[in-house]
Order: structure tokens, then C-alpha cells, then sequence
């Protein structure tokens, strides 16, 4: 099965009055039809990482291949065009647009890659049917709860049938019942061409994946895997 993302002797440092390093030189390869689970304490470097397959922040040091393709994190447009269509995030705090309602937060996705008004609000409101919340589609984030908003931050990620979906702590501010729905959810949308990433603080869910990674002291390694 080949892989979908490569990374290569990466680092991440940040500056302050002290210079702390999160991620020291870590290797490791993502296969296409997985789903990975990254645990570690708190600062261990999860969303860091997140953060940088994202093309969000830039690595100190190292490499990071998207289908064999080294990525120029210099090349900011190019990296916006490319998160657009090929990556979906999902936060901890759904992130949604606090002024737009469901749907518009979902077709916005869509726009922002390039797609038509009309045929972004289709695949808005089949994604919403899907995640069922079609009869709140009019509604602010505001007045969704914490399920609903995380449900439609995953049809949001969904919306450009990315390769890569990295969600960050997707259910750590649900109730127990609602994380288990919000989870299953998240689950459903892998497929064979795509690679789902995501940090937990729950060891439930972490074990749910097919391979569970742990970050600490700025390393990475496999805890059971089933790739």
C-alpha cells in the first residue's frame, strides 16, 4: 500500500527567552485507506504536527512529501491551492465562521477551491443531509450545540473530497455519548484513496485506529498497529 504522506527528520522548534524544541528529527510514513491516532501530554507536539501537515506553520528542519512531491513551504499560494482541495481539517473548537450559518460555513469551503456558488451549495446540502442536519441549515453556529457544530465541521472538511482529513482533538469538549456519534462519524469517511489523522487525548478512541502513535520528548513512535 503506498503511502500518501512522508515525512522526513523533522523538527519544530519555537522561540521565546528560551528556545524549546517540540518534534526532534521525526520519521514516519502515512498510507492511503488508514486511520492514525496520535496521543501524548499536553505539549507533546500533536497539533504541532497537525499544524504542519496542514501547511499551516512551516517545519524548523526536515521534509514532508504529499504523494512523493516534496512541499515548498515557502510557496505559500501554492500551499493554500493545495490545502484547499487535498486537505480537510477539523478542530477541537469547530472553528465555524461565527456570522455564517451551516450551510454557507460548508459552501464557503467549496468556493474557496474553486468551485461554482451553486454546484458549492449542492454538495453543502448533501453533506448535510448526510451528517443529518439538513433542517439546520439555516442555523448560526450559535445556536447549534457542540455535536451539531462538529458535525458540521466535518461535512466542511469533507466538502472537496480531500485526500487527507487531520482533525485535532475532534471530540475533547463533547459529552462522552456525543464524542462517540461525532467519532463514528469521523470514521465513515475514510476510504481507500484517503488518510485520516487525528490526536486524542482519549485512549478509547485512540485505539479505535488502525495505528496508534505516541509523541513525547519531541519523538515519535508506534504503539499497535494494524497497517
Amino acid at each position: 500500500m503506498s503511502s500518501l504522506i512522508q515525512i522526513n527528520n523533522l523538527s519544530k522548534s519555537f522561540d521565546g527567552i528560551k528556545k524549546t524544541k517540540v518534534l526532534k528529527k521525526i520519521s514516519y510514513n502515512f498510507k492511503k485507506g488508514k486511520i492514525y491516532s496520535l496521543i501524548g501530554p499536553s505539549g507533546s507536539g500533536k497539533s504541532t504536527l497537525l499544524n504542519l501537515l496542514s501547511l499551516i506553520d512551516r517545519p524548523t528542519s526536515g521534509s514532508v512529501f504529499f504523494e512523493n512531491k516534496m512541499v515548498n513551504y515557502k510557496d505559500s499560494s501554492k500551499n493554500d491551492i493545495l490545502r484547499a482541495n487535498k486537505i480537510g481539517i477539523v478542530y477541537q473548537q469547530d472553528n465555524l465562521l461565527p456570522d455564517f450559518t451551516a450551510l454557507e460555513n460548508i459552501y464557503l469551503a467549496a468556493l474557496a477551491a474553486g468551485n461554482s456558488k451553486e454546484i458549492s451549495i449542492d454538495k453543502a446540502k448533501i453533506l448535510l443531509k448526510k451528517v443529518g442536519l439538513l433542517n439546520r441549515s439555516e442555523h448560526l453556529p450559535s445556536e447549534l450545540s457542540g455535536g451539531e457544530k462538529q458535525r458540521v465541521s466535518i461535512a466542511r472538511a469533507v466538502v472537496n473530497n480531500p485526500q487527507i482529513i487531520l482533525a485535532d482533538e475532534p471530540t475533547g469538549s463533547l459529552d462522552t455519548a456525543t464524542a462517540k456519534e461525532v467519532f463514528e462519524l469521523l470514521k465513515k469517511q475514510i476510504n481507500t484513496q484517503r488518510l485520516i489523522i487525528f490526536a486524542t487525548h482519549n485512549r478509547f478512541f485512540a485505539n479505535k485506529a488502525d495505528c496508534l502513535l505516541e509523541i513525547n520528548d519531541g519523538n515519535i513512535k508506534t504503539i499497535n498497529a494494524r497497517v
